[in-house]
């Protein structure tokens, strides 16, 4: 498993801003496959703010425990913009969080639904918020892994700080 990479500083800053609203995260993970989660909980405090996470590397899981609807699977396919709003979505509601983050993709080394390695979606729902930020990564399994945990958590990291300044 490649270490994670991310900037603890951004991490903390996640933390502090869920914390400053009186908000939780929970995380639906992919290719991924738990990167997210130990990011998340090697920040100290984090019980305060990360409830917890799944991975559905399965897409009958995806499915089954975060009620992708089957209509996404079947006309966009797990590696799309709409399985990882669904299944932001859908950690959201299991989990009770007033986030959810996830990721999904190709982490290679070989294509996955006709896409290439690199190719992945993060998402995140939130109150009045469903939305995806759609990758073109590079490198090998690990690197693009690593990569969409950073992305993951700018990404939210944007959402969070946008969230702020409309409450002001």
């Amino acid at each position: 498993m490649t270490p994670p990479s991310h900037e603890p500083e951004l991490l903390t800053r996640v933390h502090l801003l869920l914390r400053a609203g009186g908000s939780t995260i929970a995380t639906a993970e992919s290719l991924t496959g738990g990167r997210l989660s130990v990011a998340l909980t090697d920040v100290p405090g984090a019980s305060e703010t990360y409830l917890g996470g799944v991975v559905t590397y399965a897409t009958e899981i995806k499915a089954s425990l975060l009620e992708v609807d089957q209509s996404i699977i079947d006309q966009h396919g797990v590696v799309s913009a709409e399985c990882a709003r669904a299944m932001a979505s859908g950690v959201r509601a299991l989990m009770g969080a007033t986030y959810g983050l996830s990721t999904t993709g190709v982490a290679g080394p070989t294509e996955q639904e006709g896409k290439p390695p690199g190719t992945v979606f993060v998402g995140i729902a939130g109150p009045g918020l469903l939305e995806a930020v759609a990758l073109e990564l590079s490198g090998d399994r690990g690197a693009i892994q690593a990569r969409t945990c950073q992305e993951a958590f700018e990404a939210l990291e944007a959402v969070l700080r946008r969230e702020e300044t409309s409450l002001r």
